[in-house]
């Protein structure tokens, strides 16, 4: 069981899912040939290939590890086995020296500590029973934002007119930082953690999959068409150099609140979207 999750790590490190990959390639036909946002766009996706034949990672910052294990293997995948698994793939080189304790400022050189790396147990779906690993790097975390409505400073209310306001505000001050073109998971209320926790698990979804059908589907899906429309025709590109691809993909999903609060949380993950899913 530990090999196996040591090969699923190495995986997410080093290669791209076939969907990111594809909207990748797409964005990079749509720029102006020989322009800024195609040779970056191309340096990206000359990265990935070499990263996925020599088994090393993509991108220097290997990220926090985020694993969801479906519930019915809590026996199996336990937190200590999970930090045994981090801690060789570690060792052999598949993840940086990525974790600090932040009071004392030491390296925890096997990127194993209290919380590292983060499990999650979650429902499982189906009569498989699956774990999912998602890789989020330190840039594209720093430029997460929350809002609170209504927003007098974006003139955004209690609606989803105000929630596009919010969205592309962010979209605006993040600019180039945290590597774009970047992918948005997004949830419409919730309290404040969990509308990150929502955010960050829209992150999961494959590009093309449908809006949460058990949150307004069709409303949040013609959001999301709405939102990546908009932020790209902002001209920020990859990197922030200009073009037409500012974000790859919007998801938002949608959970309750109460009377007085009503936050929009943005998970921002860069192009690196590293997510892996295997079955056990």
């Amino acid at each position: 069981m530990q090999d196996r999750l040591v090969s699923m790590i190495r995986e997410t490190s080093s290669s791209l899912p076939e969907d990111v990959l594809a909207a990748l390639r797409a964005a990079a036909r749509r720029e102006a040939r020989g322009g800024s946002a195609a040779v970056v766009l191309r340096t990206i996706l000359d990265n990935c290939a070499l990263a996925k034949r020599n088994g090393t990672p993509l991108c220097q910052d290997t990220g926090t590890l985020t694993f969801f294990v479906d519930e019915r293997l809590r026996r199996r995948v336990t937190p200590a086995l999970v930090r045994r698994a981090v801690a060789c793939a570690t060792e052999c080189g598949f993840l940086r020296r990525n974790t600090i304790d932040a009071v004392t400022g030491r390296s925890c050189d096997d990127n194993c500590a209290e919380g590292a790396p983060v499990v999650h147990y979650v429902a499982g779906d189906g009569p498989a029973r699956r774990v999912t690993l998602l890789l989020k790097g330190g840039g594209s975390e720093n430029m997460s934002r929350q809002y609170s409505l209504p927003d007098a400073a974006l003139g955004a209310g209690r609606d989803l007119a105000g929630v596009r306001a919010c969205v592309l505000d962010a979209v605006q001050k993040i600019q180039g930082y945290g590597c774009a073109p970047g992918i948005l998971g997004v949830c419409v209320g919730g309290d404040r953690a969990t509308g990150y926790a929502v955010a960050k698990a829209q992150l999961l979804r494959p590009l093309d999959a449908a809006a949460d059908a058990g949150g307004g589907g069709a409303e949040l899906r013609r959001l999301e068409k709405a939102l990546l429309r908009e932020a790209n025709a902002l001209g920020i590109g990859p990197m922030g150099l200009g073009g037409k691809t500012t974000l790859l993909g919007v998801k938002v999903a949608a959970r309750t609140r109460v009377p007085a609060s009503f936050f929009v949380t943005v998970a921002y993950m860069c192009w690196a979207c590293r997510r892996r899913t295997i079955e056990l």
